[in-house]
C-alpha cells in the first residue's frame, strides 16, 4: 500500500509538531528531570537499607553466631545512615551541576 500523498517537508515538519504537542504532558523537562532524580534518590535510599537489612537477617540466620535478632537490627541503622549518607551525596551533586548531575 503506497502514500499517495506529496506532502513536502514543511508538512512533515508540521505533522511532527502537532505530534509532540498532542504527546506533551504538561510538565517542563526541568520537572521531569527533577522528578526523575528524586525517584532515583528514593529508590537508592531504600535499596541501601535492605540491602544491609537482608545482609543483617543473612548474618542472624546462617553465620550461626547467637546474634537473632541483634545483627539485623544493626545493619538496619547502618544502612539508613548510609542511605541518608549517599541521598545527601546525590542530591549535592544535582545541585552542582543541574544540567547534568555530575559535578566539574
Amino acid at each position: 500500500m503506497a502514500d499517495d500523498r506529496h506532502n513536502g517537508p514543511d508538512d512533515l515538519d508540521a505533522r511532527i509538531a502537532r505530534a509532540q504537542a498532542e504527546h506533551d504532558t504538561g510538565a517542563t523537562r526541568a520537572e521531569a528531570r527533577a522528578e526523575s532524580r528524586g525517584w532515583a534518590v528514593g529508590i537508592e535510599f531504600v535499596g541501601v537499607v535492605l540491602v544491609s537489612a537482608a545482609i543483617g537477617w543473612g548474618i542472624d540466620n546462617y553465620a550461626g553466631l547467637g546474634t537473632k535478632p541483634w545483627a539485623m537490627i544493626a545493619m538496619l541503622v547502618l544502612g539508613f545512615v548510609a542511605g541518608v549518607y549517599r541521598a545527601m551525596q546525590t542530591t549535592a551533586q544535582f545541585d552542582a551541576d543541574p544540567s547534568t548531575g555530575s559535578r566539574k
